[in-house]
C-alpha cells in the first residue's frame, strides 16, 4: 500500500476562497478515485497561500479487473440451421478476438442474445493519477482563471511548480503546463529556496521544518489560540468572525498573533465604524470588554516571525490610526447639524424613480408606522418621529463612507440630539432582521418601523410592476416578506396582513395606478413565502398546503394553525380522517346545486348517518368554546373523534340515493363534517 503526494504550487492563491478550493480539491480527487474502483485509506488536504496539496494514504498500486459483458446479435441471427455461426455471429466473435465456444447466452426480456464475458486488465494507478488531478483541478469552483506568459494551461493565478510523488518516487507527469518533480517551497521569507521531499509520508512535517503549516485546519486553530491567549491578557473578549478567520487563515503560512492598541479618544466614534474598517480593511480581530464595549486594542496576525515584534506592531498601528481618524472626521462632521438637518438632502435622493424620494418614504413610513403602534398599543407619536428620522442618516458622511452602518449612525445621532430612546433605539431595529435566522426589533417602535420599511416597499415595487422574476430581486423583497412573517408570527403580533396593505396602499395615492390588482399582488406574494420558511424548519410540504387552501391573513393565526395540524398528524386516527376529507370534498364538488348549512333530522334513516349526526352536534359544541380561543389543536383533537362515526357512514351509507331529499340531506351531513375540519385546516389535504 502506497502513499500519494500532489502538491500544485502557485502565487498567491485569492483568500476568501481558499477553503472552498481545498474541500472541492479533496472531493473531485476522492469521486474520481471510487469512479475509477481505485481502492485507499483516507486522504488529506491542505491549502496555504502559495500552495494546494492532497497527500493518499494506503491506496492500490492497479486498478481490480473487472468482467464487462460485450451482447451480440441475436441467437437466432447468430447461428444458422446447423448451429455454426452466421456472418454476423462470426463478425462478433473475430471483433473480439475468441472463438464459437467462448460466447455465451444472454437471456433478456426481448429475446436471447450471444455475449461474451469480458476481463478488462485493471491500469496501474500510477498511470490514472495526474489525469485524476488534472482533472479535479479543472474541475474547481473558480470564477475567473488566468493564463500566465506563454502558458496555455490555465489556473486562478500562476502555477509555479509541481509535485506528484509515490512513497520516495517522483511520478512523471505534465499537470497545469509543468513537469512533476519532488521539490516544494517553504515559507517565503524564512525558507524561500526550494526543498526536497525525500518521502510523500513526510510532506507535512518537511514544510513545518520550512516555516509553514500546511494543515489549513491545524493554521486556524493556532490563530484561534493565540488570539484567545493575547485577549486574555487584557481580560478582554476577541471578536472573530468565521468569514474573517478564514481568510486571516488563508493569508498566512505562519501565524504569529500580536496585539496592538490605538488611542482611547476614538473610542468616542460609533465603535461600529471603527470594528467595521479595522475588519474589512486591516483583517484585525477587535477586543470589547464582557458587556460588548469597544477596547483600545486589536490583535494582527503576522506572516513572519519578526526579531523586532515591537517594530511590526507599531507599524500597524500607524497604518490603523488614518483610517480610525477618517471615521472621527466623518462622526464629528456629522453632528455641526441635528439628524432631522439631513431631510433636506433626502429630498434630493430618489428611492426609485416612479415612487419619489427617500423623504417621500419616509414620510410614507412614518404614517404606516403610526398606524401599526395603534394596533400593537405603542406609542403613536414616537412611531411618527421614527418614521421622520429612519433614512435620515443615508445622508450623513459617516454612513456614505461605511454603507453597513445605516441605522446605526442614525441611532447614535439621535441619542446625541436628546431624541426619546424609543425613537433613538428604533432608528438601528428598522433593519431588523438582516438575514435569516438574524435576531428581531426588540421594541414597540423598532417593530412598527420594520414592518413598515418592508410593507411600504413591497407595495410600492408591486405598484409599479417591477415584481422579482427568478433569481432577480433587487429590492430583496423575498427577504422582506419573510421578515414582515417573522415580525409579526415570533412577536406574537395579532395583525390582519390585509389592513397593513390596504393602509399602505393608501400613502401611495396617485402613484400606483391599479391599487386593486397590486393588493392581491402583494397578498399572494407574502403567502408564497410560508412554504420557504416553514419547510427551512422541517415542516411537510403537505402541512403547509393544508392551512393555505383555507388562506388565512394573519401570519400568526397561520402558525398557530401548521402547529395544531402537525400535532393532529401525530394522531392515529389522522391517516383515515385526511383520506375521508379528501373523499367528503369530492363528493361535494360533484354535488349539482347548492348543498344546504342544516340538516333534517327526521330525513335521517340509516343507523351509520344518525350516529354521524350526532357525533357531530357532540364536536359542535365541543368546538364552540375552543373556537372562540383559536385554540386550533384543541379543535382537532376533539374531531378526531369523528373518525369511526365517519368512517362507518361511508361503509353503510349511500350518499347519492335515488331519493333526492335523503341525496341532499346527506350531502348536508357531510357539508357540516367539512365546516367542522375547515374551521383549522384543510386537513383533505394531507398526504400520510
Amino acid at each position: 500500500m502506497t502513499t500519494i503526494l500532489f502538491e500544485l504550487g502557485t502565487a498567491e492563491l485569492p483568500p476568501k476562497n481558499l477553503k472552498q478550493m481545498r474541500d472541492a480539491l479533496h472531493s473531485g480527487v476522492e469521486k474520481s478515485l471510487n469512479d475509477a474502483n481505485i481502492t485507499f485509506d483516507n486522504i488529506k488536504s491542505y491549502a496555504t497561500t502559495r500552495r494546494l496539496a492532497v497527500q493518499i494514504f494506503g491506496i492500490s498500486d492497479k486498478q481490480p479487473d473487472r468482467v464487462e459483458q460485450k451482447r451480440g446479435p441475436a441467437v437466432k441471427g447468430a447461428f444458422d440451421a446447423d448451429g455454426n455461426l452466421t456472418k454476423a455471429g462470426l463478425g462478433f466473435a473475430q471483433g473480439l478476438g475468441i472463438s464459437k465456444d467462448d460466447l455465451i447466452t444472454i437471456s433478456t426480456d426481448k429475446g436471447d442474445y450471444i455475449g461474451y464475458n469480458l476481463t478488462v486488465q485493471g491500469q496501474a494507478v500510477s498511470d490514472l493519477l495526474p489525469a485524476i488531478f488534472q482533472k479535479a483541478l479543472d474541475e474547481l469552483p473558480i470564477a475567473k482563471r488566468m493564463r500566465s506568459g506563454a502558458e496555455r494551461s490555465e489556473f486562478v493565478r500562476p502555477v509555479q511548480w509541481v509535485v506528484l510523488m509515490a512513497d520516495d518516487q517522483v511520478i512523471n507527469a505534465n499537470i497545469q503546463g509543468h513537469s512533476t518533480a519532488n521539490k516544494t517551497c517553504g515559507h517565503r521569507f524564512h525558507a524561500p529556496d526550494f526543498i526536497d521531499i525525500d518521502r510523500a509520508d513526510n510532506y507535512e512535517s518537511i514544510l513545518q521544518n520550512a516555516f509553514v503549516i500546511a494543515d489549513f485546519d491545524k493554521r486556524q486553530q493556532a490563530i484561534q489560540e493565540q488570539v484567545q491567549k493575547l485577549a486574555d491578557e487584557v481580560g478582554a473578549v476577541a471578536i472573530v468572525p468565521q468569514d474573517l478567520l478564514d481568510e486571516v487563515t488563508a493569508l498566512v503560512d505562519l501565524p504569529v498573533a500580536l496585539r496592538a492598541s490605538f488611542e482611547e479618544r476614538f473610542l468616542a466614534v460609533p465603535q461600529e465604524a471603527l470594528i467595521s474598517t479595522m475588519q474589512a480593511d486591516q483583517k484585525y480581530f477587535c477586543l470589547t470588554d464582557k458587556d460588548g464595549k469597544l477596547q483600545p486594542y486589536f490583535i494582527f496576525i503576522s506572516n513572519i516571525d519578526s526579531k523586532d515584534k515591537a517594530q511590526v506592531i507599531a507599524g500597524n498601528e500607524k497604518v490603523v490610526r488614518p483610517r480610525l481618524a477618517d471615521a472621527e472626521f466623518f462622526f464629528l462632521q456629522d453632528q455641526k447639524q441635528p439628524l432631522f438637518a439631513l431631510t433636506e438632502n433626502l429630498k434630493n435622493r430618489v428611492f426609485q424613480e416612479k415612487l419619489g424620494t427617500i423623504w417621500e418614504k419616509s414620510e410614507r413610513i412614518a404614517k404606516l408606522s403610526a398606524f401599526i403602534a395603534t394596533q400593537i398599543g405603542a406609542n403613536v407619536e414616537h412611531a411618527t418621529r421614527a418614521g421622520v428620522l429612519s433614512k435620515c442618516d443615508l445622508a450623513s458622511t459617516l454612513v456614505g463612507e461605511f454603507p453597513e452602518l445605516q441605522g446605526i449612525a442614525g441611532t447614535y445621532y439621535a441619542r446625541l440630539n436628546n431624541e426619546p430612546t424609543a425613537v433613538a433605539d428604533a432608528i438601528e431595529e428598522q433593519y431588523l432582521p438582516k438575514f435569516s435566522g438574524d435576531k428581531l426589533p426588540a421594541t414597540d417602535i423598532g417593530t412598527a418601523l420594520a414592518l413598515a420599511d418592508r410593507i411600504d416597499t413591497l407595495v410600492g415595487i408591486f405598484g409599479i410592476g417591477e415584481a422579482p422574476t427568478g433569481s432577480k430581486d433587487p429590492f430583496s423583497l423575498r427577504r422582506a416578506s419573510i421578515g414582515v412573517l417573522r415580525i409579526l408570527i415570533e412577536k406574537k403580533l395579532a395583525l390582519n396582513l390585509v389592513s397593513l396593505i390596504e393602509q399602505a396602499l393608501k400613502n401611495y395615492q396617485g402613484k400606483i395606478d391599479n391599487l386593486a390588482k397590486t393588493f392581491t399582488d402583494v397578498m399572494e406574494f407574502i403567502n408564497a413565502r410560508y412554504r420557504a420558511m416553514y419547510t427551512e424548519q422541517g415542516v411537510a410540504v403537505d402541512t403547509i398546503m393544508a392551512v393555505q387552501a383555507i388562506n388565512p391573513h394573519m401570519p400568526l393565526d397561520f402558525d398557530e394553525r401548521i402547529r395544531a395540524v402537525q400535532a393532529f398528524r401525530a394522531l392515529p386516527q389522522a391517516q383515515s380522517l385526511a383520506e375521508a376529507n379528501k373523499r367528503v370534498a369530492n363528493i361535494l364538488a360533484k354535488a349539482e346545486g347548492q348543498v344546504a348549512d342544516n340538516v333534517d333530522e327526521s330525513l335521517l334513516t340509516e343507523i351509520a348517518e344518525k350516529e354521524l349526526y350526532q357525533a357531530v352536534q357532540n364536536a359542535k359544541n365541543a368546538t364552540k368554546p375552543l373556537q372562540e380561543n383559536a385554540d386550533y389543536q384543541g379543535i382537532l383533537t376533539e374531531l378526531a373523534n369523528l373518525a369511526t362515526p365517519l368512517t362507518a357512514f361511508f361503509d353503510n351509507v349511500m350518499v347519492n340515493s335515488d331519493d333526492v331529499n335523503l341525496k341532499n340531506n346527506r350531502l348536508a351531513l357531510l357539508k357540516q363534517v367539512r365546516g367542522l375540519f375547515l374551521s383549522v385546516a384543510d386537513i383533505g389535504e394531507l398526504q400520510g
